[in-house]
């Protein structure tokens, strides 16, 4: 699965204006609820909280990758935001996140949701990519760079 097929500009929005991690997973769990049926903003939101009661999703370098598998979900669902200022999202280098990809995987989803996952790390990690998804100026043309990015081969 590739980003394409799971990321659209409705779910993606830039310098967006929040102070904690908190209101950050709330936005997302508004986000992903508008494209299903089977689920609410609600249920996406208990379960991204309870995800990172396990453990934070914030990476390094200002990346965070908020996920969770959800028993209500019956398709794969991404979303991203780039805050306007960084924010602590307990990452761990202690770096404010300022760019953040969500993902909400139905319950049974196992493997594709760890080969995304292995996919937005391997992205994130690219400082180059990072730095021209922060640069760019227009949205549709950051949607294009996260969404035409392609993983290594061993990843599909």
């Amino acid at each position: 699965m590739q980003i394409s097929d799971i990321l659209i500009p409705e779910r993606m929005l830039c310098h967006v204006e929040v102070t904690s991690k908190k209101r950050v997973l709330e936005y997302f769990s508004k986000l992903l609820a508008t494209d299903t049926l089977s689920l609410t903003s609600h249920e996406i939101l208990d379960s991204l909280l309870a995800r990172e009661r396990l453990g934070s999703t914030g990476l390094e370098k200002g990346v965070a990758i908020p996920h969770a598998r959800v028993a209500e979900c019956d398709v794969t669902l991404a979303a991203f935001l780039q805050l306007e200022k960084g924010i602590d999202f307990d990452a761990a280098d202690k770096q404010p996140v300022d760019l953040l990809f969500a993902l909400v995987v139905p319950e049974n989803s196992t493997e594709e949701h760890l080969k995304i996952l292995a996919q937005l790390a391997q992205m994130f990690s690219e400082d180059e990519f990072c730095e021209k998804l922060r640069t760019l100026e227009k949205d549709q043309e950051k949607f294009n760079l996260l969404t035409r990015w392609q993983p290594s081969p061993e990843l599909l």
